[in-house]
């Protein structure tokens, strides 16, 4: 039972080394659009409504793979599909593919990891179940982790399905109406010839609106805290 647990694990790491050894990861590259701009462009508009749909499954499978190349892909989407439906087709996909990775990290190995867990990581567990909610949302909001890493750890501390997902989808909503609205832009950057940055994008004021909405987030737990010192 415990080997029939790991083969969830071990197809996704075949998988991720296909992708790796066939350089589909290299696909997602900012020259790769510049340079299909307009044939993706006349693929949409000609299939209005399969277009969103291969969209979705491609960042889903992506995310799911842990591949590099999420805010671009997420760019791309800006610059493919129009406000507000890229925003939402990339919050799907992200999601679809996040739950994927948690769901197999908690069936798998998950509950292996708890039950072998210390005294201080069962602490750290317990505080985490208490305040799953508002530790997510910090962390989805606060571009400071790695995405692929915020998906597992919830898994690892029993966090329920239902709250891995809806904050989830609030936590990253922000994020990806910036990186989508960033997409809108990019014919005029094609045009003009300028070189094209990820960190342009999420420059300071960015940043720090971010930080302030995961801070936000942790404040019901800093409120419950201070009312119990003891703890």
């Amino acid at each position: 039972m415990k080997l029939k647990r790991l083969i969830p694990v071990a197809i996704l790491l075949l998988l991720m080394l296909a992708v790796y050894l066939l350089g589909l990861h290299e696909l997602i590259t900012y020259e790769s659009l510049k340079e299909h701009r307009n044939t993706l462009k006349g693929l949409v508009n000609s299939h209005p409504y399969l277009a969103p749909f291969i969209y979705i499954v491609v960042y889903a499978i992506s995310t799911s793979l842990s591949i590099p190349g999420g805010a671009l892909l997420s760019i791309f989407g800006g610059f493919l599909f129009p406000q507000p439906y890229s925003t939402l087709f990339v919050v799907i996909g992200a999601t679809i593919g996040a739950t994927a990775i948690f769901l197999i990290a908690k069936t798998s190995v998950g509950e292996g990891l708890r039950e072998k867990a210390g005294p201080r990581l069962q602490k750290m567990r317990k505080g985490f179940q208490e305040n799953a909610a508002n530790y997510l949302l910090f962390l989805r909001l606060v571009p400071l982790f790695p995405f692929w890493l915020v998906n597992l750890a919830p898994a690892f501390f029993g966090v329920s399905l239902v709250t891995f997902i809806w904050t989830t989808v609030v936590g990253i909503i922000p994020g990806s109406f910036v990186l989508t609205q960033a997409g809108v832009g990019l014919d005029a950057i094609f045009a003009s010839g300028e070189a094209f940055t990820i960190s342009a994008i999420f420059n300071n004021q960015i940043k720090i609106a971010l930080a302030a909405l995961g801070l936000f987030a942790l404040l019901p737990v800093a409120i419950k805290k201070m009312r119990k010192p003891h703890d």
